[in-house]
């Protein structure tokens, strides 16, 4: 059931727990993701970056694959279509693709433009009834070409986007997209509870969920968090399940080769990944 992602995370906000975003990268990913979500009863956000939408041919062809398969599986809980990072342009492009919800990341931007254009698109949004994310304070490690450092968001700006009227919030508070290198200090909790005590009850937005331990997640979620983002832990997933297949021959024995046996590890070790965090972050049950 696509939904925009405004009354999942106030759900999740008010019951202290997270809804996962998952992002995707073609049908495998989202047929693996949707089944999991049906599965464990859970809402989902299906996360689409502008480089993963160009891979797979353009927004619409995203967002006519996704209503398809969630009509064709018949998916009963809440799922959002929602664009990752976006740009800009990316996020009308979104909008007139058929998306119900979109994230605008102006971080990089100087902060009077960040707060006009967020403005802009949250009156845009609303009035056709999709939900929209923004950011402060940029996400650590390299996402779609985009490189930031990794920065703790102020959080007297955050009031202020929050104020604007946005729907879910993504603040940095040392949080790195990728892996996280060994010498990683960890979530910074005083900001994180900085930013929750000035923006109320405004659900928080953790980036890289890949590689944060189990307990800095649950304190995240304590603290306000309501949606966190993996990507890269079910690629990494996809390629060992996909890796094993072929270094174990299977792609030789019979029809081994064809597609649907060949990716159909991967696939399960997606499912196995996003049921291991839908249990982690407390959506189980909570559709």
């Amino acid at each position: 059931m696509l939904v925009s992602a405004t009354e999942m995370l106030k759900k999740a906000k008010a019951g202290k727990y997270a809804v996962g975003q998952f992002n995707i990268n073609n049908l495998e990913w989202t047929k693996s993701i949707l089944l999991t979500a049906q599965e464990l009863n859970s809402p989902v956000i299906l996360g689409v970056s502008e480089g993963a939408g160009k891979y797979m041919t353009g927004f619409k062809t995203v967002a006519a694959m996704v209503k398809a398969m969630d009509e064709e599986l018949g998916i009963t809980v809440p799922v959002a279509l929602h664009l990752d990072h976006g740009s800009y342009d990316g996020c009308y492009k979104c909008i007139k693709a058929g998306f119900t919800s979109i994230m605008f990341d102006g971080s990089s931007l100087p902060f009077e433009e960040n707060v006009a254009k967020t403005t802009e698109l949250v009156n845009v949004a609303h009035q056709l009834g999709l939900s929209i994310e923004a950011e402060v304070g940029s996400i650590g490690g390299e996402e779609d070409g985009v490189i930031g450092a990794g920065e703790c968001a102020d959080p007297n700006e955050c009031k202020q986007i929050a104020d604007l009227g946005v729907d879910f919030l993504a603040a940095g508070i040392g949080n790195i997209h990728g892996a996280y290198p060994e010498n990683w200090a960890g979530l910074s909790f005083d900001t994180l509870a900085a930013i929750q005590e000035k923006t109320g009850i405004l659900p928080l937005v953790l980036h890289g969920g890949t590689g944060i331990p189990d307990d800095q997640i649950k304190k995240a979620i304590s603290l306000g968090v309501s949606k966190i983002n993996v990507n890269t832990e079910c690629q990494w997933a996809f390629q060992e399940a996909t890796r094993e297949y072929i270094e174990a021959g299977k792609d030789k024995e019979g029809k081994g080769f064809d597609p649907r046996k060949l990716l159909a590890p991967g696939a399960k070790a997606i499912q196995d990944k996003v049921k291991e965090k839908m249990e982690l972050f407390g959506s189980v049950g909570k559709a």
